[in-house]
């Protein structure tokens, strides 16, 4: 059943993604922008739904724990994995600031090398 939870929900958060996207352009917003507002808004409401769970919990058996793995895992995955990004380096900020900070310069800088030699090679 988590497999179909994470399809649907991703599959809903990647319409909404080009939904956002859409009309942040046809309201005037260059690209680079609408990008930003949906992972910020997607790093916002992957703040609300960890806070919830973590005070909430998550039990096993169709109950809350479904519904992170929809909206967290799914929705929000296909939103936008900035969010993911972002609850990552969250949860490494809490044990150990130095290995956070090591992820967040580690995935910005080796994963806009992997873009530009992705390019480069296909050209």
């Amino acid at each position: 059943m988590n497999p179909l939870l994470v399809f649907v929900g991703g599959g809903l958060g990647a319409l909404l993604r080009y939904a956002a996207g859409r009309a942040a352009i046809l309201a005037g917003w260059a690209p680079p922008l609408a990008t930003l507002g949906v992972n910020i808004v997607g790093c916002f409401a992957m703040g609300l739904l960890a806070g919830w769970f973590a005070v909430h919990g998550s039990s096993e058996g169709g109950g809350p724990a479904s519904v992170k793995i929809f909206l967290v895992t799914g929705l929000l995955g296909g939103f936008t994995t900035f969010s993911a990004f972002g609850l990552d380096t969250l949860t490494l900020w809490r044990t150990s600031p130095a290995h956070a900070a090591a992820y967040v310069a580690a995935s910005v800088i080796v994963s806009l090398l992997a873009v530009f030699l992705g390019f480069s090679l296909a050209r």
